[in-house]
């Protein structure tokens, strides 16, 4: 588990490797990741964003951007938190992806960005 706070919020990040689901022959590798996201403010916000920069080992990097995570924009009280799951296909055995989320303040309207740590996506093979 990888964690950062920025912001008030803390993110915290747990990876996994999905062997069932990959297919290493024809250079497809599946990784899923657990974010917990918890806000650590005295005020409550919501998630709107979200910002990926991925790299892969064998290929360029690349940027994913929208709106909310899975399909939500989770508000967010003081202390409470979300939490979601997602994944990630990769070209090689060996990546890594951070990022930021877009939020607002409720009682205010105020923006700002909490950062997602780097996280590294690699087959346990290499972790030898």
């Amino acid at each position: 588990m990888i964690t950062q706070v920025s912001q008030g919020v803390s993110v915290s990040v747990f990876t996994s490797y999905e062997e069932e689901l990959s297919n290493p022959l024809n250079r497809h590798f599946i990784f899923t990741y657990r974010i917990r996201i918890e806000n650590q403010n005295n005020f409550t916000i919501q998630l709107l964003r979200r910002h990926w920069e991925i790299q892969d080992s064998l290929s360029f990097p690349r940027e994913v951007e929208g709106e909310g995570v899975i399909g939500e924009q989770p508000l967010l009280e003081p202390g409470h938190w979300y939490e979601y799951e997602s994944a990630c296909n990769l070209t090689s055995n060996v990546g890594s992806m951070k990022g930021t989320y877009l939020f607002q303040r409720v009682d205010n309207g105020n923006l700002f960005q909490a950062n997602i740590p780097l996280f590294m996506l690699v087959t346990p093979d290499k972790l030898n």
